[in-house]
């Protein structure tokens, strides 16, 4: 039983900082189990990086079209409702 502890250990100190991080915590003392913990972790990690990296482009594609609102174009001295000309 300590050789297994030992091992579950060892494991968790191989680890990336973020799933040890999370693995840690549970104290998880079976070999097999902490292995399949460790990698269901790191599955949800890498989606959770994939579905950012995604909404990241997709912003960064739509900031290239512009606002739908604004100004519609009109130049700073060509008037408005807020003014600019006249007085």
């Amino acid at each position: 039983m300590e050789a297994e502890e030992d091992k579950c250990v060892k494991f968790e100190n191989g680890l990336r900082p973020d799933i040890k991080h999370l693995i840690g915590f549970s104290e998880i003392r079976n070999f097999p189990m902490l292995v399949n913990k460790s990698r269901i972790c790191d599955k949800d990690s890498k989606a959770k990086a994939n579905y950012y990296k995604a909404v990241n482009e997709r912003k960064r594609k739509d900031f290239g079209r512009g606002k739908p609102y604004g100004r519609g174009g009109r130049k700073p001295d060509e008037g408005g409702p807020s003014g600019g000309r006249g007085g």
